[in-house]
């Protein structure tokens, strides 16, 4: 009866359809089947809009980048009749229910769908059923870098995309627009590179167990800014070789100053080069900002090195200028600058010393001068103003080593060369 008709309650175990999905007849296809399911493989234009690359990491050897992934495909069963031939638009809810392209991404370590503040999906449908589905994806992947010519150089990385399920007999993937299918953000840019370029190509894959795939490749080239490492490596670098030549117009007998100097000049090239590599990867080949590194290591280390030989020859030097001199009771008589070598004072003419009493004994010569007679006292004082002009010019004289001599044209001759050649053949 009409009464009993209008007691009945709604069945709430039946859902029923939305006005979009009996439009598009979800309820009547199966949508786990590709569209033209065992025929030809149905073609997927891809077109990419890259928004921004977010980071690169050298240490991990990847890079992240964010971008607007679209899709293009013919679907008839999603074909429906519309008087004004307008598409209709749909979000992320409808994706679920019918058939999309199974593309993901080659190499990807880590990648994820936008969905603040709702997922960032688009679904647009037209009436003969051409489909245009849009996601926003942030995506991580890797980037085999070759850091042979590091900092000076150049890196290739490129994002693949791939159907995961359907090889080339199921389905062909394409790009869309051909070169112009991909675009980029005008704003791009990034901290340590220069984007030289973007292309994108595609290519074949082969799985011995699945068959062939197409593959597509966004591609994009970086130069790295050089700038920042001729602050941070190469510059301190040149200071500290420059630096450890000053030691070569220092009196070789200054063996605190120039041991000091040495000494500070090696340690600080040891921590440029570790600050260097303490953000690089451990990798198995040299680089070229070792390579720069390195050899202005061992113009430090030479340096160095060429103290200990001077300091060497020129004890072996008095050595035997002192056995020469010697006389019966022991004494030798040297002249002013070996005497100021051993006891640290100055002396105007050639003075009888023992050996034996080199012991910091200034204050007893200073005393043994006082004792003397005033006469004497002045008499000293004024030959020592009369000579001291021609004096400092032969002690200086006597004091530069012929290793010095050469050493100071040699080193800075040398690592100019270098210098030359390095940036020559690395530029």
């Amino acid at each position: 009866s009409k009464r009993e008709m209008k007691m009945r309650k709604p069945d709430s175990t039946k859902v029923q359809p939305l006005k979009s999905e009996q439009l598009l007849h979800i309820q009547d296809h199966d949508f786990a089947l590709r569209p033209g399911f065992g025929g030809s493989p149905i073609p997927v234009g891809i077109d990419v809009q890259v928004e921004s690359i977010d980071s690169i990491s050298e240490v991990d050897m990847d890079f992240t980048m964010t971008l607007y992934l679209r899709h293009y495909w013919k679907d008839e069963r999603l074909s429906f009749h519309s008087n004004k031939n307008r598409s209709m638009t749909f979000d992320g809810r409808l994706i679920k229910k019918i058939w999309v392209p199974d593309v993901f991404f080659v190499h990807s370590k880590r990648s994820f769908i936008h969905d603040t503040t709702v997922e960032n999906v688009m679904l647009r449908v037209y009436p003969d059923g051409n489909v245009l589905f849009s996601l926003r994806i942030t995506v991580s992947a890797m980037c085999f870098m070759d850091f042979s010519r590091f900092p000076l150089d150049t890196q290739n990385c490129s994002l693949e995309l791939e159907s995961y399920a359907y090889n080339e007999d199921d389905l062909m993937l394409y790009w869309k627009h051909g070169n112009k299918s991909l675009s980029t953000d005008e704003h791009i840019s990034l901290s340590q590179f220069f984007i030289e370029e973007f292309s994108a190509s595609s290519g074949l894959a082969f799985y011995s167990s699945t068959g062939w795939y197409n593959r597509l490749f966004i591609n994009f080239a970086l130069r790295r800014h050089i700038f920042f490492f001729v602050l941070q490596s190469y510059f301190p670098a040149m200071l500290m070789v420059m630096l450890s030549w000053v030691s070569f117009w220092i009196d070789r007998r200054a063996v605190p100053a120039r041991v000091s100097l040495g000494i500070t000049t090696v340690l600080t090239m040891s921590t440029i080069m570790t600050g260097v590599n303490a953000s690089m990867p451990q990798v198995s080949y040299i680089k070229a900002v070792d390579v720069y590194l390195w050899i202005s290591f061992l113009f430090v280390f030479l340096s160095v090195i060429e103290y200990a030989a001077v300091n060497y020859l020129t004890t072996v030097e008095e050595r035997k200028q002192l056995k020469k001199r010697g006389k019966a009771l022991g004494m030798y008589n040297i002249d002013a600058v070996q005497a100021m070598a051993f006891d640290g004072c100055f002396h105007d003419t050639d003075v009888d010393i023992d050996l034996t009493a080199f012991s910091d004994r200034c204050d007893e010569d200073e005393t043994r001068a006082r004792a003397a007679s005033v006469s004497n006292v002045d008499t000293t004082r004024i030959k020592r103003k009369r000579s001291l002009k021609g004096n400092v010019g032969r002690i200086i004289l006597q004091n530069n080593h012929v290793i010095d001599t050469y050493s100071r044209i040699i080193f800075p001759s040398v690592y100019i060369v270098f210098n030359f050649f390095y940036w020559g053949l690395y530029i």
